[in-house]
């Protein structure tokens, strides 16, 4: 099977919204002969993560939550600083919530590829995926 290089500029785009589009590419549904046990989406490159945005006062109030395993090992990371120091995670976060949590799902994440500035460094011939604000 022949894979398409989606191009996705994530510059002032809502983040919940670009993410839907994103895991229709990865999973493959936009294909008319989309079958969920398969493993048949497309490669995405997603460029300026740093400008991605949220609604409301989720700027504020959004926290990421991580645990290392021992105890009292929990971290809680504001939004804003994400964004600031890691926001290509933002994006695969939310990508990967919205993904099937099944074996296909970490194939489909590997075919996502981000990165926090305009420069990807890719050789590829893209589509431009058009994403509403």
């Amino acid at each position: 099977m022949e894979r398409k290089y989606y191009f996705v500029d994530a510059k002032d785009k809502i983040l919940g919204r670009m993410a839907t589009k994103i895991v229709r590419i990865l999973r493959g549904k936009h294909k008319p002969d989309f079958d969920p046990s398969k493993d048949m989406g497309d490669i995405v490159v997603v460029v300026n993560a740093s400008g991605v945005r949220v609604t409301g006062r989720k700027s504020e109030q959004k926290i990421y939550f991580r645990h290392s395993g021992y105890p009292s090992g929990h971290k809680l990371i504001p939004f804003e600083r994400m964004l600031r120091e890691k926001p290509c995670e933002i994006i695969r976060h939310a990508v990967h919530g919205m993904l099937r949590h099944n074996r296909l799902q970490s194939k489909a994440m590997r075919r996502l590829k981000i990165y926090a500035g305009a420069e990807h460094g890719l050789n590829q011939k893209f589509e431009t995926l058009e994403i509403q604000e």
